[in-house]
């Protein structure tokens, strides 16, 4: 039997962290001789609220709901995900998002397909605040830079091809839970920690599995994690020093394109340069100056 824990990494109550957790209770029945276990877990990361325990309560069996005793922020909640998952696969599912019906039979029955894939990356449709399909410059520019699939792929090339725009929507992942705790979130990281990850369980020699089927909605809309920071330049301060840190690393490893790719990081940059225009609107000083460095120098 293939068990997949979908774990979401709250904080506080929303209606859309209640569409995210409808979304996997109205998860279509895997086929006939597809044994596919699905279980919910969520981590909530906000203050007491005992309304939300009791409507968790009445989900059923195959839900659990946890307020983190104290607060973890993001990375750590992240990683408290990955440490609690009760599967063979794991999914952090942004509390904003949603699974599309068939998504857990698709990850199933590619996990089946492919033993060896670490983790497995399916279509998305973006959405906005409403639930509307919505396509924005940043995913059209994804949508440009990301490998086709389906394709099993790996090594510096994969490596390249994130670090040049990463492409890809990490709460539609589903990974080997085993493989991935391996590796775990870096601490410190809030902005670019999915992208660490993924770097560094290929520098280990780990493959992902991109699928051609659509099962996922990803969810762009201004109080997104994505989104937090970014006119005062914090999001960009992050990914400055990391692209300088993990450009040092695949060096090392003797992964020279990469490194080169890490040290543009041509996309990150653009992104800065199309916020920088707000911050000065907005007569944000401090955070237009941090903007335009990192939109001009490599």
């Amino acid at each position: 039997m293939t068990t997949i824990a979908v774990t979401i990494p709250a904080y506080g109550d929303s209606p859309l962290l209640r569409e995210a957790v409808a979304s996997v209770l109205a998860q279509r029945a895997a086929a006939p001789g597809d044994e596919i276990y699905r279980r919910l877990q969520v981590f909530d990361d906000g203050p007491p609220d005992p309304v939300l325990a009791d409507w968790f309560g009445g989900l059923g069996p195959q839900v659990s709901y946890e307020r983190n005793p104290e607060r973890l922020g993001i990375n750590g909640n992240f990683q408290r995900c990955l440490d609690r998952a009760e599967g063979e696969f794991v999914v952090v599912l942004g509390a904003d998002d949603r699974l599309l019906p068939d998504y857990v039979a698709t990850i199933g029955r590619a996990a089946r397909a492919y033993p060896t894939a670490a983790w497995f990356h399916p279509r998305v449709q973006v959405v906005d605040a409403a639930g509307r399909p919505a396509t924005s410059t940043a995913d059209r520019i994804k949508a440009r830079l990301a490998l086709r699939p389906p394709a099993y792929v790996g090594g510096e090339a994969l490596a390249v091809s994130l670090l040049r725009g990463n492409w890809m929507y990490f709460p539609s992942v589903a990974f080997r839970t085993e493989v991935v705790r391996a590796y775990g979130f870096r601490p410190g990281l809030d902005i670019v920690q999915d992208l660490d990850l993924y770097l560094r369980m290929l520098l280990g020699g780990c493959h992902a599995m991109l699928l051609d089927a659509r099962c996922f909605e990803y969810r762009r809309h201004d109080a997104s994690l994505s989104s937090v920071g970014r006119d005062e330049g914090g999001r960009f301060a992050e990914e400055r020093d990391y692209f300088a840190m993990i450009a040092q690393e695949l060096e090392s490893a003797g992964w020279r394109r990469a490194a080169r790719a890490a040290r543009v990081h041509l996309t990150s940059r653009l992104h800065a340069a199309t916020v920088l225009p707000a911050a000065l609107a907005g007569r944000r000083w401090a955070g237009a100056r941090d903007l335009l460095q990192h939109a001009v120098l490599p």
